[in-house]
């Protein structure tokens, strides 16, 4: 895990530089660099297309963008950061005293030295962040402003990988891909969604899994619009199935690579079985975690979790959106996040989805009284091993509690016994025919 996380950060660096939006070339170029480690499907989607309730935007590219004093240095440059410009400016080439240019201006006085993150996604205009102590340092007088942007119609790219599954039923992993230069929200997402997908691949999973990068919210919209008849039946206007299972679990990655301790936002149902499996595995692995409530406020989660599709999606974090002074901020770079956080995020990912895909209902084969498990050699087969009370205990829950109605998760929670204990009873009583799925 050591070298994964390393690995992680070298994507995160590779990442950093480039400006994204939630359209334009930065995505694709995003894209096209996770294409290097996992493969994707990338679909564009013209402006004016109607996804649900919204409309997909003008697409937005930058090329330049810079405020030069009177002997033409750049006390602001694009160049240095994606930061400086405010995200979907629209073009802009004047002279103006800074005065009239401070209104165009974000900084954040409480952190000096700090350029923020700001965006006008659906409102024309234009700007510049910076330091403050930038702002502080510059004199009175006239300064050349220039925005090398357009804004005109193009396309919203969005792209899938998916991971094969013994059944077609899926798991879908979301990230979003629209932040420009931050680290922590969300590259640190993107990078443990993809090696996420690079673990799973070497592995043969019983869920069929999805991982989507799209932007945020109009990307998740976009996505749900465009294959809302595989999800519970949903068939709004305008709908574009594709071949594929239902949706029955869900995951947004965000905010994963910071020190914090790790954060798992329940879905709106709070009850849903990807909810039960990351209480299980966070209170089991005793890291420090948090368990909050759901809120339509965030990420990606309220989007598939909108009550007309009400899919079971939680959001994994470290420390959650807003929650540290460095969000939003040219100080959520790469040294913020560590390969050690990264690893352990995915680490948690893949323990969660190694108890999802285990999770099954058996039915008690020898249900009057209780089998007798000795001649059938399943006490010998625990032979000397330390847990050989803990696995007998777990065969006799399992026995107990497979009545087609309960998990063996259900067993792990009411037993207090370790799911993969209650995993590997399981397998061996339906070894030995005494329960089938």
């Amino acid at each position: 895990m050591t070298a994964v996380g390393e690995e992680m950060h070298t994507l995160v660096e590779r990442l950093y530089p480039l400006c994204r939006s939630i359209t334009g070339d930065g995505v694709r170029a995003t894209l096209d660099i996770v294409r290097e480690y996992i493969p994707l499907q990338v679909y564009e989607v013209p402006t004016g297309t109607q996804v649900l309730d919204w409309t997909v935007p003008q697409e937005w590219n930058i090329r330049d963008a810079y405020i030069a004093d009177s002997t033409g240095h750049r006390v602001v440059d694009f160049a240095a950061s994606s930061l400086h410009a405010l995200g979907y400016s629209v073009p802009v080439s004047a002279t103006m005293p800074l005065a009239e240019l401070r209104a165009h201006l974000h900084t954040l006085p409480d952190h000096p030295s700090w350029v923020p993150y700001r965006t006008s996604y659906y409102q024309p205009e234009w700007g510049f962040c910076l330091a403050q102590e930038t702002l502080d340092a510059l004199p009175d007088g006239d300064y050349e402003v220039r925005i090398d942007s357009t804004l005109e119609d193009g396309h919203l790219t969005y792209a899938e990988h998916v991971v094969p599954g013994q059944v077609s039923d899926e798991v879908i992993v979301s990230c979003h891909v629209c932040h420009p230069s931050l680290a922590n929200d969300n590259l640190a997402g993107i990078a443990v969604a993809t090696f996420l997908a690079r673990a799973l691949a070497q592995e043969t999973p019983y869920y069929t899994y999805r991982f989507i990068y799209a932007p945020g919210t109009i990307g998740a919209i976009t996505w749900l619009a465009r294959n809302a008849e595989r999800i519970n039946g949903v068939s709004p206007a305008r709908a574009e199935p594709r071949a594929g299972g239902s949706v029955r679990h869900g995951l947004v990655l965000a905010c994963a690579g910071d020190s914090g301790q790790l954060t798992y936002k329940q879905s709106r149902r709070g009850d849903a079985e990807i909810d039960r499996v990351l209480r299980h595995v966070l209170t089991a692995s005793e890291r420090p975690h948090r368990v909050a409530e759901f809120t339509p406020y965030g990420y990606d989660e309220r989007q598939y979790c909108s009550p007309g599709f009400d899919l079971g999606v939680g959001s994994l974090s470290r420390t959650p959106y807003a929650g540290y002074p460095e969000y939003h901020t040219s100080a959520d770079n790469p040294d913020f996040v560590s390969p050690e956080a990264m690893a352990d995020t995915l680490a948690v990912c893949r323990e969660a989805f190694a108890v999802l895909d285990r999770n099954r209902r058996y039915v008690n084969l020898s249900p009057y009284g209780e089998p007798q498990l000795g001649r059938r050699g399943l006490y010998d087969s625990l032979g000397g091993r330390s847990d050989a009370k803990q696995s007998q205990m777990a065969m006799l829950w399992v026995l107990s509690l497979s009545d087609g109605e309960h998990s063996l998760l259900d067993v792990a929670e009411r037993s207090g016994l370790p799911f993969d204990t209650v995993a590997l009873a399981a397998g061996a009583l339906h070894g030995a025919g005494l329960i089938k799925a």
